[in-house]
């Protein structure tokens, strides 16, 4: 029986979208991580930037952007790995994004996970106020890590605003009211391929209504693929599922969705433009 054949939305000639927050580093990508960026390339999706989660995946996202062009590295801890943060591995940390080579462009993922959590909430909340105010030394932006703990993440983010090298809300996970708050501290609202299941009505609603100029996109590959791949490796080519879906919601050409939030990627993290992965 013949696998029936995957349509994929084509981007207008000149257009491309940025990848805002994948895994580049972890096992599901290891065999053909070559060839996944090269589609990703043929796509249109011409960079991506790769995100670290503790000290050694930082060192890996470091080294991925060094082998591809179109790949940027952010360094951090994140939540689920909160009890590794101290003040050594922050130093180690803050050498990484000082050396210009490394082409460190934000920093995170950090925040709050009091769905899981593996690290002592009071542990995470230490992490993560110390990483905002590390990052804020470093002038970088933060990439914010937040799920079941929408209060005390608004709360710390708050005690720390402003955000004068601005930040983004990565996998958004909130309603529109919450996507406002994070927007009014000067954040951006990153939009995962969650927003393309069926059951994602408060995600759509958000997708669709908040300021496009708000908005950047992302896979978290290897996790969360879109539809019609829900349930597989995630790929940074899957992007042109979610963008086309938020073309749907608000009613507007795929063109207008990769061109905003393409901006937005490259003025939040100060990429420069015309760079690609291949």
């Amino acid at each position: 029986m013949k696998k029936k054949k995957i349509d994929k939305p084509q981007l207008a000639f000149g257009s491309t979208l940025i990848d805002t927050h994948c895994h580049l580093d972890m096992d599901a990508y290891e065999d053909d991580l070559d060839t996944i960026v090269a589609n990703a390339a043929t796509g249109g999706i011409t960079r991506i930037v790769t995100v670290g989660i503790d000290l050694p995946s930082s060192r890996e996202a470091v080294a991925l952007a060094k082998r591809f062009p179109g790949i940027w590295a952010t360094i951090g801890i994140h939540p689920h790995n909160a009890e590794s943060g101290n003040m050594e591995t922050y130093r180690q940390l803050q050498v990484l994004a000082a050396d210009r080579k490394n082409k460190v462009i934000g920093y995170g993922e950090i925040g709050l996970d009091f769905a899981r959590n593996y690290a002592p909430r009071p542990v995470q909340i230490t992490a993560f106020n110390a990483q905002i105010n590390l990052a804020k030394e470093l002038h970088l932006p933060i990439i914010i890590h937040d799920r079941d703990a929408h209060d005390d993440t608004l709360a710390i983010l708050r005690s720390h605003a402003p955000f004068p090298d601005g930040g983004v809300m990565h996998c958004f996970s909130g309603d529109l009211e919450m996507a406002r708050k994070v927007m009014d501290l000067g954040l951006l609202i990153s939009i995962p391929g969650i927003v393309t299941f069926n059951k994602s009505e408060i995600m759509q609603q958000v997708a669709g209504e908040i300021p496009l100029e708000k908005m950047i996109l992302e896979t978290d590959g290897p996790f969360l693929a879109p539809v019609p791949f829900r349930g597989k490796t995630n790929k940074p080519e899957y992007l042109l599922h979610t963008a086309q879906k938020i073309a749907d919601l608000r009613g507007v050409s795929l063109a207008e969705i990769a061109r905003q939030t393409t901006a937005n990627a490259e003025n939040l993290f100060r990429l420069p433009s015309g760079e690609t992965v291949r």
